[in-house]
């Protein structure tokens, strides 16, 4: 195919730009002005429905397609332009400010301020609240712990405990235990603090005991029972009895001022043991059970309210 009309029957075999080469013109092809620019081409645009087919005659004259300088074509004017035709929007433009519509920035400043001011209040209250809670902290002390429960020394009651008037028994003598047969008082061994040096003696024999009734307990609770006593050579241990019930297991007299076998008289030491008591008149026996070791000398005996140590 060249450029011009190369002598078909449709138009779809024209050039449509064929007036643009020198062949074309030579053809006679001229620029557009309603067809396809060649001569006898064929103008297709038709208002809609204005076609008929199957129909001989002319066919209708089509609209012009283009006005004049200036002057829009009726077939792509906008609707707009038309009579008729919706209007046109038009877009609000903000407003830049100024005295009549422009925003408050007086009534903003007065805003801003107040939140600042909320947000200063709050947190010196919060402040405040804080310290309130530190100093109600402060007030709340430990818990006590609860005595133990053992046989076995553990440490005495708090200073706070110490403070406080606390029982003491008067330190009761050899002489006023009541003894069991065959255990009898001497004062040959140096060293004894009782009345006149006067000592329980005899008790290394299985059934010996001695026993204590003591009065004027003030309360129910825990107590030491200290127990004044020489021995010498081996550790000895005994049994200790509470309201007529062994209490925890065998009490220790060990050879604490490591006297030699038979010096007695440079073996006087003491031992001691927590029972609970109640309150009123308890009896406490010190006895030579099965088992147990019972070649000691016995001096003196007392009560201390708690469990301590000395």
């Amino acid at each position: 195919m060249t450029p011009g009309n190369n002598g078909a029957s449709t138009p779809e075999d024209d050039d449509p730009f064929g007036y643009l080469y020198a062949d074309g013109q030579a053809n006679g092809a001229q620029p557009p002005s309603g067809g396809y620019g060649y001569p006898n081409s064929v103008n297709r645009v038709r208002p809609v429905g204005s076609r008929q087919y199957g129909q001989q005659g002319p066919a209708p004259q089509a609209p012009p397609q283009q006005g004049a300088f200036g002057q829009p074509s009726a077939h792509y004017a906008a609707p707009e332009t038309l009579p008729g035709g919706a209007p046109t929007a038009r877009t609000p433009q903000p407003s830049r400010g100024g005295r009549g519509g422009g925003p408050n920035t007086k009534g903003l400043l007065i805003g801003a301020t107040a939140v600042v001011a909320a947000v200063v209040i709050g947190i010196g209250v919060a402040m405040i609240s804080g310290d309130d809670d530190d100093k109600g902290g402060n007030e709340a002390g430990p818990s006590p712990t609860a005595p133990q429960e053992t046989g076995e020394p553990s440490p005495s009651s708090s200073e706070g405990e110490e403070d406080k008037e606390q029982f003491k028994s008067p330190t009761i003598d050899a002489k006023a235990l009541r003894l069991s047969p065959g255990v009898t008082t001497a004062s040959d061994v140096e060293g004894a603090e009782a009345d006149a040096g006067i000592y329980v003696t005899n008790l290394n024999q299985p059934g010996a005991s001695v026993t204590w009734t003591v009065d004027g307990i003030p309360k129910d609770g825990p107590y030491t029972v200290f127990f004044r006593y020489s021995t010498a050579g081996e550790a000895q241990s005994m049994t200790l009895s509470v309201n007529g019930k062994p209490f925890g297991s065998k009490l220790n007299m060990d050879n604490w001022a490591k006297a030699k076998d038979g010096d007695f008289s440079k073996g006087w030491t003491k031992t001691y043991a927590w029972p609970t008591l109640t309150e009123g008149t308890n009896t406490i026996s010190l006895s030579c059970g099965e088992g147990d070791k019972c070649n000691v000398l016995l001096d003196q005996v007392w009560i201390k309210e708690g469990q301590v140590k000395d």
